[in-house]
């Protein structure tokens, strides 16, 4: 295909910015790699030079590079309070005065505003359907792997390594956000209900899931925080598997709308089958690892005494095997629309792809210990 070079050039670019993010010691650090991811990202949502994909990529510019000022507005603040910018385990803030309350309060809402956009928290998640016009690798690529993961890994990072658990608890703000999170993790899983298009159901099935992590960090205690940086992992492997299963169909059967692909699973059974295991990881059932990531978000909420917002996550749950489950059920139906060419399943390395990420999905249920460990390790050195 034409540009493959500079596609896979861009791709690798994204992922090492991504890894930038995740090992930064200091917020400079961070928002250097946060705003390569920024920029790399952009050449991949336009690849195919059509119309569509340049408006989209002008949408994810416009909201990404207004959204990244307000966290550099809220980072320059910060140094002025605290003097410094290197991540610690309690948060550095903690030694700041009571009567800087206000200005810490107005920090944490640009920081969280700045990085709301990659998070795809609501009202700034709206480039992330529009960004569904890129090829299939992209779009796992923004929904699994790095850009939208960026976003609520630095969520979980600004709420632990520079506020703290102990003064977000504090914060009126913290409060408000964790209402707004309850509400995307509702208002996109109705939306998601309506798509009839697999992709854009899939990109607000991840605006809702992501919610569940930014709430994870804003309840500041050690079950949800663990919770959310777990579904980081097994909500990457799910939605991966899942874009990864959207490609192959289009790839193979021509087909991008859900009312098309009845009895598409007689003719594709691994992939449908992959499709049906990431499906039961997003939505928290066994035996597929994302039961563990929402069992400790549910145990967070439950300790943080938030039965509304613990409510809304179970609600969820549900409404996910509505948008979720009917797709491999309608799949595996007999019968198909007359007068279609039979089709026969993607290539061999397009069906590996997605069974080893399928696999990685029961994997996480079997053994989940290594992640748990990792998740909960940012609490070992706290007093």
């Amino acid at each position: 295909s034409p540009h493959r070079s500079r596609f896979f050039g861009y791709f690798s670019l994204c992922v090492t910015a991504t890894v930038g993010v995740a090992m930064a010691g200091n917020l400079i650090t961070f928002l250097l790699f946060y705003e390569l991811l920024t920029l790399a990202t952009y050449p991949l949502i336009v690849h195919r030079g059509t119309e569509e994909s340049r408006r989209a990529g002008q949408s994810y510019l416009v909201y990404t590079l207004c959204c990244g000022a307000a966290l550099l507005l809220g980072t320059v603040w910060l140094y002025t309070l605290t003097g410094t910018l290197e991540f610690t385990p309690r948060g550095f803030i903690h030694a700041v005065g009571e009567e800087h309350h206000l200005a810490l309060v107005i920090i944490f809402i640009l920081m969280i505003g700045g990085l709301g956009v990659k998070a795809a928290l609501v009202p700034l998640h709206g480039w992330l359907p529009q960004a569904m016009v890129a090829p299939a690798p992209v779009s796992a690529l923004l929904h699994a792997v790095a850009v939208v993961k960026a976003g609520v890994f630095s969520v979980l990072k600004v709420c632990l390594f520079i506020i703290g658990p102990e003064r977000l608890q504090g914060l009126p703000a913290a409060q408000g956000l964790l209402y707004l999170a309850a509400a995307t993790v509702l208002l996109a899983s109705l939306v998601a209900l309506r798509q009839d298009n697999l992709k854009a159901r899939l990109a607000y099935s991840t605006v809702s899931q992501l919610a569940y992590i930014t709430a994870g960090a804003l309840l500041a205690n050690r079950a949800a925080a663990t919770g959310g940086a777990m579904h980081i992992a097994t909500h990457a492997m799910g939605k991966i598997t899942l874009f990864f299963c959207a490609g192959a169909i289009v790839v193979a059967a021509h087909r991008s709308e859900i009312s098309d692909m009845r009895g598409l699973g007689r003719q594709m059974p691994v992939t449908m089958a992959a499709f049906f295991v990431a499906s039961l990881s997003i939505i928290g059932l066994p035996p597929a690892g994302g039961t563990w990531s929402k069992w400790y978000l549910m145990l967070g909420s439950l300790d943080a005494g938030q039965g509304l917002l613990m409510a809304v996550l179970m609600l969820s749950s549900l409404l996910s095997i509505a948008y979720l489950l009917p797709i491999p059920l309608r799949a595996f139906q007999a019968g198909s629309d007359p007068g279609r060419t039979p089709v026969r399943e993607a290539p061999a390395l397009s069906l590996l792809a997605l069974s080893m990420t399928a696999l990685a999905c029961l994997w996480l249920f079997f053994q989940p210990q290594a992640l748990y460990e990792l998740a909960a390790s940012v609490w070992l050195h706290r007093k």
